[in-house]
Formats: structure tokens, C-alpha cells, sequence
């Protein structure tokens, strides 16, 4: 994968460039795909070394996003890679000593908010700008994340939120996800005068209201008060692929998980390929198999001999949760592998109430829009469903060689009809097997000779001293 410059910027990322600089107190609204880290790193790194109007960043994110993506994201790009990231992650006694290691950006998930702001006594932060990744999961304004961070807030000289849906249930969820960021300057200092200017009180119970309903111009009249300093685009007004914007997602293993992996590969090839010189004997059906299995361990289980599953990590299970979540309550259809990608993903995503592809009914559903979570495998959903009037997001699991199987499920969504630019999240652990089937499927080459050759370089690998 090619080092990416300034120059591959789209214009509204260089749009939202300029908006982070211009604004010390923004809001981002992006959707999903649309390059939000990037923008925003590209302006923190102006702000620290061509602005030099700030020294130091805190990103608070989802927890799998503050481990992986935003590293991972700057790696990418020629103008970023110098950035110095540091994630606090860890036990406490780790987390405090990533805290002291002096760095350009500092990375912690949202769930050790508390345990930072505590850490300093609730008093004034150390660091010049924050940056919130997913805003909106800040939007109840009783939640003790929000309660914690609005405390601390004025530690910081410029605040950036982000986010792809600022209001998944209404207009009632931006007070709270704004007031972080203006301490209520255009929305109100409290809930309830927010409330009382621009909603009507609802359905309630004696003397609880559980619904307030957004008066006749209330919409005008609250975009209007935040247009000054929050940005909002849709995918489908600004992405130049016609339907389509595939998004990879490159996660990482732990120290540990990488390890693992690697020795589990080490250890298949020399079970399967030891006794074979695989320029002349290996076949088709040994490379599949050691394929499979690396495919599998990529995916977080593996089969043994009597098919029983060993998990070994739970990676992409936190990936594609984070997907879920960050729909908003949008739909979501997710192409799953194996029989123990579809067991973990049921039990990881019960919350959502998953349903699996099976009958007509199911597709009834899912274009009536009455399931929040549609898992199917490539096989049984690939060739002439119509899936475009229920969602707009799909998650690739579990990748595999098929490039008949892997172009027509992506075309489920993206067909007449569809209204929304489609977005593709494809999920691949880096420096294994996912990343060459998909360099496979893009290049839309011999995926049998890839699958091959992808196999003959793992057997020289470890068989290049017997």
C-alpha cells in the first residue's frame, strides 16, 4: 500500500481542514468513511508545527478506535507519520506512564475519562486541544461521562468533536455533545432551557416526561444557532465514487496477538508443507487449507480437528460492535465467514438483536427497515437480492478469495433505488492473510494464482534452512 500525500486530500477534507483551524471550538459531522481522522489529524499537525499555536493533544475515542485507528491512520500519510502518538492504554500504572512520555497526541479511550480526569483531581488537564471521537456518544447530558468531561472542559484552548450522526434520536441530543463544546454559549447552560426554547413536552408518566417533541421551527432554528462552528456533510454529496466508497479498515494485534499469530503460521505450515517442495507438489486443496486457518486466526477463531472453536482474540468482534454503535440505529448488514464469525458475532451484538439471513421474510424485514443488524454469508446472499431500501452500511467480516462472491454482495446495497452513498467497511488485521486476499480482489487478477502465491511465500519462509 502506497504512501499517501497532502495531494490525496479530497477538497472537503481540506474543507474541514481549515474549518478545525478557523474555529478553536468545532464540530466535525462527517458520516462513516468520509476521513475524519485524517482531517483532523492534517489540522492538529498545522496547529503544532506550521501554526505552532499549540503543543500538545488529547483524542478521547472508542476503545478499539484509540488502540488502533488513529496510529495506524497517521502511518498513512507522508505529511503525518512524523507525529508523535501515544496511546494511554494499559493497566494504571501504564497509563500513567504513557501520560508522562512526552508526545505530540496523546490517545485514551472513552471508558478511562473518569479514571483520567481523577487522576489529576478534577482539576485543569495538561494538554492544549482535545479532540472527542464520536461526539455523540456524549449526547445524554446525565451520563457520567459527560458529567466527568464537562467538568475539565475549560482546561482546553481549542476543542474538535466528531462525529457522523450528532443526533441518532432527535434533536434532544445535541444539547449535551455541544455544551462540551461552547459551555452552552448557543444552545443554553442547561437541559431544561434548552428544552423549554425549542421542544414541547411529550409523552410522560404523572410528573416524568419521557419524549420531548422539537417545536414547528425548531430545526431552522437550532442548526442555525450552531452553523457558525459545526460542519455537517453526508457521503453521498461529497464522495466521488459513483455508489460506493469502500473503507479498509487495517486493525492490529497486541504484542501478544501478534505473536501468537505469528507462531500459530509458522507452526501450520511446518504441519502441513513440511515433507513438500512447494515450487513442485503443493496443490490446490493444501494451499486453501492453510489458507482457511489463517483466515480464521485473522478473524478471532479457529476450528481444531474435531471442529470445536478456540477463540484467540476478539479484535474484530470490537471493530464491527464499533460499526454498530456508531451507526446510530442506522442498519447495518455484516458478510461473516465462518460458522464461528456468525456464533461470536450473535453473541457479541445481542444488544442489537442480530438477525442472519435465512428467508423472504427476512428480507421483508431488513428493507422495511425492522433490522438494526443483518448478518449474512456471502454465499447465501451474494447473487440477486434486493437489500438497497434497508441500509446503506456494510462490514466485511471475514474476507475470502471468491471475486465473484466479493462483487456481487457489495452490489446488494448499492442498486436502483438506493439512497444513500454506500459505504463498505472491509475488516483486516495487518500483516496477515485479509490484506493479500483483498490486493487479490482489487486487482480483480487470478485470485487462484494469489491464493498460490501467497502460500508459497509463507512455506519458503519458514522451510528456506531445512
Amino acid at each position: 500500500m502506497r504512501t499517501l500525500s497532502e495531494a490525496d486530500l479530497h477538497e472537503y477534507q481540506q474543507y474541514g481542514r481549515e474549518h478545525i483551524k478557523k474555529n478553536s471550538h468545532c464540530g466535525l459531522f462527517l458520516d462513516m468513511g468520509m476521513g475524519k481522522t485524517t482531517t483532523t489529524l492534517t489540522a492538529l499537525n498545522d496547529l503544532i508545527y506550521e501554526e505552532l499555536e499549540i503543543d500538545s493533544s488529547l483524542i478521547i475515542a472508542p476503545k478499539r478506535v484509540a488502540e488502533s485507528v488513529w496510529g495506524a491512520e497517521a502511518r498513512k500519510w507522508e505529511h503525518l507519520k512524523h507525529l508523535k502518538i501515544v496511546k494511554i492504554v494499559g493497566t494504571p500504572k501504564q497509563r500513567e506512564a504513557a501520560i508522562n512520555e512526552a508526545a505530540d497526541i496523546h490517545i485514551i479511550g472513552r471508558d478511562n475519562v473518569a479514571w483520567l480526569c481523577g487522576l489529576f483531581g478534577g482539576s485543569m488537564l495538561p494538554w492544549d486541544a482535545l479532540v472527542i471521537d464520536e461526539l455523540s456518544s456524549f449526547k445524554s447530558w446525565n451520563s457520567q461521562r459527560f458529567k466527568t468531561l464537562k467538568r475539565v472542559q475549560p482546561s482546553f484552548d481549542r476543542i474538535i468533536g466528531l462525529t457522523g450522526t450528532p443526533a441518532p434520536n432527535g434533536l434532544i441530543d445535541l444539547w449535551a455533545q455541544m455544551f462540551l463544546l461552547d459551555r452552552g454559549e448557543r444552545l443554553g447552560r442547561t437541559i431544561s432551557e434548552y428544552r423549554s426554547k425549542y421542544f414541547t413536552a411529550g409523552a410522560r408518566s404523572g410528573h416524568v416526561v419521557y419524549k420531548y417533541e422539537p417545536n414547528k421551527n425548531s430545526d431552522a432554528l437550532i442548526h442555525d444557532q450552531i452553523k457558525d462552528i459545526c460542519v455537517s456533510m453526508k457521503a453521498k454529496d461529497y464522495l466521488k465514487t459513483k455508489g460506493v466508497h469502500l473503507n479498509p479498515i487495517h486493525l492490529q494485534f497486541s504484542e501478544k496477538q501478534r505473536k501468537d499469530y505469528d507462531n500459530f503460521e509458522k507452526s501450520q505450515v511446518l504441519e502441513m508443507f513440511s515433507d513438500l517442495d512447494p515450487e513442485k507438489t503443493i496443490s490446490a486443496v493444501n494451499a486453501a487449507a492453510l489458507s482457511n486457518k489463517l483466515l480464521q486466526f485473522a478473524n478471532g477463531a479457529v476450528y481444531d480437528e474435531e471442529r470445536n472453536v478456540h477463540s484467540v482474540h476478539d479484535v474484530k468482534l470490537d471493530a464491527a460492535e464499533e460499526i454498530v454503535e456508531n451507526a446510530n440505529g442506522h442498519p447495518v448488514l455484516i458478510a461473516y465467514a465462518y460458522k464461528h464469525d456468525l456464533h461470536r458475532l450473535q453473541k457479541r451484538l445481542k444488544k442489537y438483536k442480530p438477525r442472519t439471513l435465512k428467508t423472504d421474510q427476512d428480507i421483508l424485514d431488513w428493507n422495511a427497515g425492522d433490522i438494526q443488524v443483518l448478518l449474512m454469508h456471502p454465499a447465501s446472499g451474494g447473487h440477486g437480492l434486493n437489500l438497497q431500501d434497508g441500509g446503506s452500511v456494510m462490514v466485511w467480516f471475514g474476507m475470502n478469495w471468491s471475486l465473484e462472491l466479493y462483487e456481487q454482495l457489495n452490489k446488494r446495497l448499492d442498486r436502483q433505488g438506493q439512497l444513500e452513498k454506500v459505504i463498505i467497511h472491509m475488516l483486516l488485521m495487518e500483516g496477515t492473510m485479509d490484506e493479500q486476499v483483498l490486493r487479490s480482489l482489487q486487482r480483480k487478477s487470478n485470485t487462484q494464482n494469489d491464493l498460490m502465491d501467497a502460500v508459497k511465500a509463507r512455506i519458503k519462509k519458514y522451510l528456506k534452512n531445512k
